[in-house]
């Protein structure tokens, strides 16, 4: 059951970016740009040839094969170090998801679809994959930290330290 529903989780999200590209590619790049919060957040469509801040741009059978390979480890990772972890889990589940759905633009069209651009920072324009992978990481660092305060190493460690 805790593979299927890893598998059902990552498949929904890899579902919500494709659907979203879609619907980005249909009707937002006829027009370019769109408002979504005004002098905030704008819809702006645009491809990406590279990863984030354009690294490796136009280098697309390395972004695929590191991809892949990233892909696989994270995987591995979820399915046999994750049942007890809740917080690793999910933040493996969001990875996946947003590392997949990028990974499927790059082999289909040899770029990636964008169109999340921060009008109050000049900052790159991503989507709902980049934010899957970005969030996942940042949960994986904090059970990763929170999973080294509960070591019984550290708490031993602690305890003599206290003496």
């Amino acid at each position: 059951m805790f593979v299927f529903l890893n598998l059902i989780a990552i498949a929904a999200l890899v579902g919500i970016d494709q659907a979203i590209k879609l619907w980005a590619v249909q009707n937002l790049q006829p027009v370019g740009s769109m408002p979504l919060i005004p002098h905030v957040v704008e819809l702006h469509f645009t491809y990406n040839e590279g990863m984030a801040f354009s690294l490796l741009w136009g280098r697309q059978e390395i972004l695929i094969a590191a991809t892949s390979i990233g892909m696989l480890l994270i995987a591995w990772w979820l399915f046999t170090h994750c049942r007890n972890d809740q917080l690793q889990r999910w933040a493996l589940v969001l990875v996946l998801g947003g590392g997949i759905g990028n990974l499927i633009d790059r082999i289909a069209a040899g770029r990636v679809v964008d169109y999340i651009n921060l009008l109050f920072m000049n900052f790159a324009v991503f989507n709902f994959a980049d934010i899957c992978v970005c969030v996942g990481m940042g949960l994986w660092v904090l059970s990763v930290i929170l999973e080294e305060r509960r070591s019984p190493e550290n708490k031993a460690g602690k305890a003599e330290g206290d003496k």
